[in-house]
């Protein structure tokens, strides 16, 4: 997808009165049935939920913390997470409408979290943590110029607010991505 064809897109911080729809979305793109029509989904190695109303309340009200909203003709079709920590950003909580994916909104969204997280806080790199297993998404990030670091950390088992595992080798990998400096 280029320029011309992601317009139409708006970008704005959730609200509370967007917590619903959100939750939906995000289940949508990686668990159930629903998320397999997407690439993303996580329903062969996670089941129960991604997400809960609470835990995407906490994103939007936390200090130094956005949940961007993406709306195309009034709907929401996207959202991700951007955290400010420090020299570095964020970035999770991605999730795009599974009916929209493979269309290239993807790398439009990922680019406009970059180019805010960048602007906003002047950080230097943008963080994020992934399945180890997703090899899929992690070459698909690789491509939007992230590194694997090989830092690892354990998949929560037990606390089922984060899912429940179908395997028992889950645990999440840092990427790591530098962001464009401005000219001095």
């Amino acid at each position: 997808m280029d320029t011309a064809a992601a317009t139409g897109l708006t970008f704005r911080d959730a609200t509370d009165a967007d917590v619903d729809a959100l939750v939906a979305l995000i289940e949508s793109a990686y668990r159930g049935d629903s998320s397999r029509t997407g690439w993303t989904t996580e329903a062969d190695i996670l089941e129960g939920q991604r997400t809960d109303p609470e835990g995407v309340l906490a994103v939007i009200k936390a200090p130094g913390s956005r949940l961007l909203t993406v709306e195309r003709d009034g709907a929401v079709v996207a959202c991700c997470q951007l955290e400010h920590r420090g020299d570095h950003a964020y970035f999770g909580m991605f999730a795009v409408s599974p009916a929209l994916q493979g269309g290239g909104l993807g790398k439009v969204i990922i680019a406009e979290a970059e180019r805010h997280a960048q602007e906003t806080w002047g950080v230097a790199e943008m963080h994020m943590t992934v399945i180890s297993a997703r090899e899929d998404l992690i070459a698909w990030y690789e491509r939007r110029g992230y590194r694997r670091t090989g830092k690892m950390t354990p998949f929560p088992y037990g606390d089922e607010r984060f899912g429940i595992p179908q395997r028992d080798d889950l645990q999440f990998e840092l990427l790591v991505k530098p962001l464009p400096q401005p000219a001095q």
